[in-house]
């Protein structure tokens, strides 16, 4: 296969040039994994001014760096895009980005782009525009993760391929003939071995939905469920304990005792019926009795009492009203909550994946609490609209943690830009309940690993971990069709052609498996509509053939390059 270059011919073999323009942790990965699974030439185009937070894309080796606050037409012809096999615009803007795609086709009219958008419509209206195109939000990839995550399922992945549909699931919430593969052995904690040898060792797999239901749609039923449950009489108790001092709380309770303690007697020493009893004991509480002094010293006694508790029981019953009515008005002011809340779910931050979380619980029936520093944050508005409380306050602190009803939650959910503020946040809502469910948002690989070993917090995501393989994809012209995360790794399922002339071409499923890295999970022979699902290890594999896999991230590089037509040889000259 010859490939073209806009301004000549590309020897067959040469790498491809991508052209790259962001700084965030994104465009890092992205870079990433082009260098390190690919052979590629990487042209990465970053602001003059660099990002105070997040890793340096200058420190990746093999780029080539050009640095420009402006994306347009003179920015595009110094990064060689003329030529350019792909273009990938990933900041943070969609109105930039829409600007710097038109500046890019004025340069290279049929380049491929790949564009990263947050807003839904404005992405549809997008792609439109142009002829190789992909719209993509890396928000909308990495929130199904967290969402499943809080809700305690191993992964929100299901997808349709080949007029089948597929989900990710526990070995013991399926039924056996439905498994397609073993994905991974997850039962040695923060330490899951994916695509292990022996599949039968893999608790987490592959399976063909038959009638089931996902998993995450599951978990919410049941907490939803749950929640419809409760009893009024629990919810104003509970109600009563967020907006009630404790101290007045304490007075109160011990005054009513002491009032039914005395009544109880009073009913008994003069044989009263219970509503009698009831009708004795309040009127004499708060209003008094007459005096008789023909009663015997036993009832005076009593009355005397009933008297005293009904002295100190009227103010503090206006004392808890005042108590609760300034609370709830501080609470209004401040952003805390008008009501106690339980079996929700708290969500720290609502930037563009904290937004889309927030959505997601909300189509499930779960309760939201959101927490931010910034009151204009990207989520606001969203969280309004749906009616979730929003906190404006700092997570970090206890006491912000607290307001949101941490203590009672279904889980804490921390995904803020900010690494240390996060980490911070989490282990803030450890000390609150130490069984907490945190699923929090991190960037360093490295440092998610340690965190979750050293302080047991389950689970960690990465944004740009868990779309940069679609990206790349995109970017590639090349069809990944989901993602899975499984723990700080992420699994590829994805189509490869096998070339003709290729190493594949004439091997078997064996020679196009490798443990850990790579498994087939279905051959389609050339020119055959219905491929053949789970093909044994002795299955010919010839050119045409189209192979689905599951992979990590190498192992699909090294599948693509054994799949991939030969260079041919190239005819040495004599001197």
């Amino acid at each position: 296969m010859v490939s073209r270059l806009r301004d000549g011919l590309r020897v067959n073999g040469d790498a491809p040039h991508y052209v790259i323009c962001g700084s965030d942790p994104l465009a890092y990965r992205v870079v990433m994994e082009l260098t390190q699974s690919y052979e590629a030439r990487i042209t990465v185009i970053v602001p003059n001014r660099r990002r105070p937070e997040g890793p340096d894309i200058a420190d990746i080796k093999g780029i080539q760096l050009i640095r420009a606050d402006r994306l347009d037409e003179e920015t595009f012809r110094r990064a060689g895009l003329a030529g350019a096999d792909g273009l990938a615009l990933l900041h943070q803007n969609d109105v930039g980005n829409i600007h710097a795609a038109l500046c890019a086709q004025d340069v290279e009219p049929s380049v491929r782009l790949v564009i990263r958008m947050f807003t839904p419509r404005l992405a549809e209206g997008v792609k439109r525009l142009f002829a190789d195109c992909e719209v993509m939000s890396d928000s909308a990839m990495a929130a199904p993760a967290f969402v499943a995550a809080a809700l305690g399922e191993p992964a929100p992945t299901d997808f349709r391929h080949a007029g089948r549909n597929f989900y990710v699931a526990r070995r013991s919430e399926v039924r056996p003939d439905s498994i397609v593969c073993g994905l991974a052995d997850t039962r040695e904690r923060n330490n899951p071995r994916v695509l292990p040898a022996d599949q039968s060792r893999a608790d987490l797999v592959l399976a063909e939905v038959r009638g089931q239901q996902a998993g995450t749609v599951l978990a919410a039923r049941r907490i939803v469920q749950q929640r419809r449950r409760r009893t009024p009489f629990a919810v104003i108790f509970r109600g009563l304990r967020w907006f009630v001092s404790r101290k007045l709380g304490i007075a109160t309770i011990a005054v009513l005792l002491v009032s039914a303690i005395f009544g109880a007697l009073l009913a008994r020493s003069q044989g009263l019926s219970p509503w009698q009893a009831v009708y004795s004991t309040l009127l004499t509480t708060v209003t008094g009795s007459d005096v008789d002094l023909e009663e015997s010293l036993g009832v005076q006694l009593i009355q005397i009492v009933l008297t005293l508790a009904g002295l100190a029981l009227v103010p503090l019953i206006t004392a808890v009203v005042v108590d609760a009515i300034v609370n709830a008005r501080l609470a209004l002011n401040a952003g805390r909550l008008r009501m106690p809340r339980e079996d929700h779910v708290v969500v720290v931050g609502v930037g563009n994946v904290g937004t889309r979380i927030i959505r997601h619980l909300h189509e499930l029936g779960i309760e939201v609490v959101a927490i931010d520093k910034d009151p204009s944050a990207r989520g606001a508005p969203i969280a309004r609209q749906l009616g979730v409380p929003l906190i404006i306050g700092d997570a970090s602190l206890e006491v912000v943690l607290r307001a949101a009803s941490v203590g009672t939650c279904q889980a804490l959910v921390v995904v803020s830009t900010d690494d240390v503020s996060n980490l911070q946040a989490a282990l803030n809502g450890r000390a609150i309940r130490p069984d907490v469910r945190v699923v929090m948002r991190l960037f360093d690989g490295d440092l998610a690993y340690r965190i979750q070993k050293a302080f047991n917090i389950g689970t960690s995501r990465s944004v740009s971990y868990l779309a940069a393989p679609a990206f790349v994809g995109a970017l590639m012209n090349r069809d990944v069709i989901a993602t899975i995360p499984v723990d700080r790794h992420v699994l590829l399922v994805s189509e490869v052609v096998v070339a003709r002339g290729s190493i594949l071409d004439g091997g078997s499923i064996g020679d196009a498996s490798r443990p850990g890295e790579v498994r087939v999970i279905a051959l389609a022979k050339f020119a055959e509509p219905r491929p053949i699902w789970t093909p044994s290890e002795a299955f010919r594999v010839h050119g045409g053939d189209r192979l689905t896999v599951v992979a990590r991230r190498s192992g699909l590089g090294w599948l693509l390059k054994r799949a991939a037509e030969q260079p041919e040889p190239t005819a040495e000259t004599t001197p």
